[in-house]
């Protein structure tokens, strides 16, 4: 299921130089693991998704899901659970980052830009331990996957919506991973019929095949593509790691429901677009670049691409300064 990626020696090489090769040769392979973040105690989990083709949309679902096409796409790891606030807080607060770290920030984390410290409790009376953070923008999702990137060397982003609903699927074609029936979500989500008005913390239901936590409910997560209605009707039959890119700030993709969802809602096909009605009682002009005040219903997951871009693509794809809200 998961490929194990081997270095290769040069043909025509005396024997001493392939045993010498032999000695140095490196050895990757595409299982589990924990990322530590360096300097603190702090830590999340990564798990598989191999490369396949899949079939993305739902004929029986909205119009903006079909028609049903063939994906193909390429190995990632994506985490385990949803970025929680102990995690979200050492990007948001450097203060606070530097108070439990071991000795000083390295320049470059120490100069990131970061968000503004909220003036609303971003928590919206749900609490923090091992729950979910919520409310970020996509410019800030993104942020923190630079800080990211900055601590541990790894290129961590956002999952395109197309590696989203694969990794959500987890090989099925029915509305939920487990199947049709919305009574059996129970046991795999927080959502509008269980979770009493609130976010939960992270792993308590039982995971997608895949080992994805809540990848169904508690928080939707964004994606990194800009929101079209006829995307699907652009890509034709079949598709290569699609994704729709925008420098506009609006509509963007969100994924998955959250505990505020109906069980229609949480169908592995459907999708979800941001609105700047979500900043309505923001009161800065322009509005901020880093908080959606009232979406205490939207949070983020990781991806790690197994095979990642260039140091310039990557530069660029943290780079991007959005345009002034409104």
């Amino acid at each position: 299921m998961f490929k194990t990626l081997k270095a290769t020696g040069v043909l025509g090489a005396s024997c001493l130089a392939l045993l010498l090769f032999s000695a140095y040769q490196s050895e990757r392979t595409f299982d589990p693991y924990q990322q530590k973040i360096p300097g603190t105690g702090l830590s999340f989990d990564m798990v598989p998704i191999p490369e396949g083709t899949f079939k993305m949309g739902s004929n029986g679902g909205e119009s903006d899901e079909q028609p049903v096409y063939e994906v193909e796409i390429a190995p990632f790891w994506m985490a385990s659970h949803e970025v929680t606030w102990d995690l979200f807080e050492l990007f948001l607060d450097k203060g606070f980052e530097a108070s439990i770290s071991e000795g000083p920030l390295n320049p470059e984390v120490d100069g990131l830009s970061r968000p503004s410290i909220p003036y609303l409790d971003m928590t919206f009376g749900m609490g923090k331990e091992n729950k979910p953070a919520i409310a970020m923008t996509q410019y800030g999702a993104i942020q923190f996957c630079r800080w990211l990137y900055l601590k541990t060397g790894e290129f961590y982003r956002l999952p395109t919506e197309a590696e989203w609903e694969y990794a959500a699927k987890a090989g099925s074609e029915t509305k939920y991973f487990f199947g049709d029936d919305p009574g059996e979500l129970e046991k795999y989500a927080w959502y509008a019929a269980n979770s009493d008005g609130t976010t939960h913390k992270v792993g308590q239901k039982e995971p997608n095949p895949w080992g994805l936590y809540d990848i169904l409910g508690n928080v939707n997560e964004w994606t990194q593509d800009h929101y079209h209605a006829d995307a699907y009707q652009k890509r034709g039959n079949k598709s290569v790691n699609p994704s729709f890119e925008s420098e506009e700030l609006y509509p963007k993709v969100i994924r998955g429901g959250s505990y505020k969802s109906e069980a229609d809602m949480l169908r592995s096909s459907k999708r979800f677009a941001s609105t700047p009605e979500w900043k309505r009682i923001d009161p800065q002009i322009p509005k901020s670049q880093w908080w959606f005040p009232e979406a205490p219903f939207l949070g983020m997951r990781v991806v790690r691409p197994l095979n990642p871009p260039s140091p310039e693509e990557i530069e660029k794809y943290y780079g991007t300064t959005p345009m002034e809200d409104y």
